[in-house]
């Protein structure tokens, strides 16, 4: 199984913890999440443009996956992340990746524009990669 994420979903799924744009949305996040935090050695093939996750985003919201400043936030955590797309890694080897190249501080500036960004989950993931420690279960709401 080979799971297709976009630049910046491989920082968003470390601060995922529920949150979501509806619920079939975060039904398909928690899936994508719960593999990957369960089976690390999970491939992953880094796209251009809409993946596995935007697959679920909801039809009646006003769709960004396409939208421009999407694409840069992907090309910059990608190159952050000294990646490219096309790569194929496993979630461990990623997260590796993370943990050697982005701070929990960097996540105000690679995720500027995103609406979960106040939220600080995200710099928590990066933060608990870092340390060597697991990701949480997604929360039971």
């Amino acid at each position: 199984m080979t799971i297709g994420l976009r630049g910046h979903h491989l920082l968003c799924l470390l601060g995922y913890r529920g949150m979501g744009y509806s619920q079939e949305f975060c039904e398909n996040m928690t899936s994508v999440y719960e593999i990957l935090r369960n089976k690390p050695e999970t491939m992953i093939r880094i796209v251009l443009g809409p993946d596995d996750l935007c697959a679920a985003f909801p039809s009646d919201k006003e769709p960004h996956c396409e939208g421009r400043t999407v694409y840069a936030r992907d090309a910059l955590i990608v190159e952050k992340l000294r990646l490219k797309v096309g790569t194929e890694r496993s979630w461990s080897d990623i997260c590796k990746q993370v943990g050697e190249h982005v701070a929990p501080s960097d996540i105000g500036h690679l995720c500027a524009t995103c609406q979960w960004q106040p939220y600080g989950v995200c710099e928590e993931g990066v933060r608990l990669i870092a340390a060597g420690e697991a990701l949480p279960p997604v929360p039971n709401k």
